[in-house]
């Protein structure tokens, strides 16, 4: 048992590496990845007791199909979705919502249920729910939450002998930093553009 399933958790940080890279570069057949990765990690998280882990990829899954259809729409469309930035209200208030329902759910874990960690996984979860959200939609600030996210996400795989996973995860740490650089990087070239079509006409 112990052998399958560290076989398939490998399995699952393979494709989650591909998903998140596919990502960076703007591939939509990352959300793919994401899929597949995700159905197997839903089995995985639920056999270490972390039920909110669990519960997270079920609607990875969804998200995955969102994204998919979503970037597939602008695409075919003719009109790309643009990364774009979002005010420091926005998140301020993001923020709050998610520290909020991460208090809640952390409680009633704690008080109901064997969960590990209930409420750092409900933070997480949370977090990683809203910001999700923010990739699909191509938040350009959806780098800095993962930062966060990936980075106690380590500490707790390590804890629960996820060891695979708690590296993939430090993998993400660096790969996110690099998505925040390049997406900014991005940004700053189109914003650029009607100044150089501007100066090209005078």
């Amino acid at each position: 048992m112990l052998e399958s399933l560290f076989t398939w958790e490998n399995l699952a940080v393979l494709l989650a590496v591909s998903y998140l890279l596919l990502i960076l570069f703007e591939k939509r057949i990352g959300w793919i990845c994401a899929f597949i990765s995700t159905s197997i990690y839903i089995v995985l998280f639920w056999e270490v007791y972390l039920f909110m882990d669990a519960a997270l990829n079920v609607y990875y899954l969804a998200m995955a199909v969102y994204g998919w259809l979503q970037w597939s729409k602008q695409k075919d469309s003719g009109e790309a979705l643009k990364i774009h930035s979002w005010p420091w209200q926005k998140h301020a208030l993001a923020i709050s919502g998610i520290i909020a329902v991460s208090a809640i759910s952390g409680f009633l874990l704690n008080n109901n249920t064997e969960a590990a960690w209930p409420y750092v996984d409900s933070f997480t979860t949370w977090a990683s729910v809203f910001t999700t959200i923010l990739v699909a939609r191509k938040v350009l600030e959806n780098w800095l939450y993962w930062i966060v996210i990936d980075g106690i996400s380590v500490f707790v795989y390590l804890e629960r002998g996820l060891t695979s996973t708690a590296f993939l995860f430090a993998a993400y740490v660096v790969i996110v930093i690099v998505g925040w650089f390049k997406w900014r990087a991005l940004i700053e070239a189109e914003k650029k553009e009607p100044e150089n079509q501007i100066a090209s006409q005078v």
